[in-house]
């Protein structure tokens, strides 16, 4: 599978990249503040994205038709170099502020990854490694790179997230929906099973089924714990828990149970419903009314929220300024277009 995705984004060569030279050994296809991006890591990067997309949504039989890859990677493409070209400016911005990967660090990181992946012997490390087209020092590369970019994202981003009091008490006032806990109904069931034979009823075995939910009704009238009547009783897998089912909400029910529920007051029972499968006999358990927390139980969340969608806001204006202040030099003028097409729709969007 991985040769056939690699064969398949060389593909991208006919769309997006000319082809190379004899005496080329790699292609370069833009530079960002003296940094290069190759025509390999394009290819990885595709390769990335296409794997993600075979797994959910892409049959693998696309694969052999040409031209569905070749439709399929001019899709991906112009967030792909998006991405590769903000990664490349926060690694710079990262660099510039000093950050490294010590080699404590990478050794702690190593350590842990061989643990989680069991793969504490040496040899089976260096195999896996091995399969995933890697050396170590690829590896260190590829988790300095990613640790870098996170404090970049922490010291430049995350650090102007705090959300005030008066900014949390703003948010839940305007989003009360996301902090209601809606009203919801708990019962507990007797039901008793009526047998069919190829959908007709047997008289007989209707009136047993009568005779056995109305004795078990009368049961509790008279004072029996349901739960225990249930479980003797019931023909319902509910009656393991003593015949409790919920909390569920009020729309859930059907039309008939629903009129019953909302006559009732907690403890009563509802008289016998005969359904397709017999007869059942419900108690109403409790009921939930619809509620809106309280803003203290709710502060740490509201934070969340409101972090989560600022961070979005300050990334996208932080990446901005990033690539307003770089010089990027392209060598594909394909790649280019694409390029800036992406980020003009990405703006739109964002206004």
């Amino acid at each position: 599978m991985k040769k056939k995705l690699l064969a398949a984004a060389m593909l991208l060569a006919a769309v997006f990249v000319a082809p190379m030279r004899a005496d080329v050994i790699e292609q370069v296809l833009v530079k960002v503040n003296g940094d290069i991006i190759t025509k390999t890591e394009l290819e990885q990067r595709q390769v990335a994205v296409l794997r993600q997309r075979m797994q959910g949504q892409i049959d693998p039989e696309a694969l052999k038709n040409d031209e569905t890859l070749k439709k399929m990677l001019v899709e991906v493409t112009p967030q792909v170099i998006v991405n590769a070209i903000d990664e490349l400016l926060l690694f710079q911005r990262g660099r510039e502020l000093g950050y490294r990967l010590s080699d404590d660090q990478f050794k702690a990181v190593v350590a842990n990854i061989r643990k989680e992946n069991k793969l504490e012997d040496e040899a089976k490390f260096q195999q896996a490694l091995a399969q995933e087209g890697m050396s170590m020092d690829d590896l260190r590369r590829q988790l300095e790179r990613q640790m870098v970019i996170e404090q970049v994202q922490r010291q430049e981003v995350g650090s102007k997230l705090t959300i005030t009091e008066e900014e949390a008490r703003q948010y839940y006032a305007r989003h009360p929906e996301d902090f209601t806990d809606p009203a919801a109904v708990t019962l507990r069931e007797i039901f008793v099973e009526v047998p069919s034979t190829e959908g007709n009823v047997n008289v007989a075995r209707d009136e047993e089924g009568q005779k056995k939910i109305a004795d078990a009704r009368a049961r509790v009238l008279k004072g029996d714990d349901f739960a225990k009547v249930a479980a003797e009783m019931s023909d319902s897998p509910s009656k393991a828990n003593g015949g409790i089912i919920g909390p569920f909400a009020h729309s859930d029910m059907s039309p008939q149970l629903q009129q019953m529920v909302d006559k009732m007051k907690p403890g009563e029972i509802t008289q016998a419903i005969r359904t397709p499968r017999g007869y059942q006999i419900f108690k109403l358990e409790s009921v939930k009314v619809q509620a809106l927390q309280p803003f203290e139980s709710v502060r740490d969340l509201i934070s969340e929220k409101v972090a989560g969608a600022r961070t979005q806001i300050e990334m996208r204006k932080f990446l901005s300024r990033l690539r307003t202040q770089a010089i990027i030099e392209w060598k594909n003028e394909e790649l280019k277009k694409a390029y800036e097409k992406q980020i003009a729709a990405a703006e739109g969007s964002a206004q």
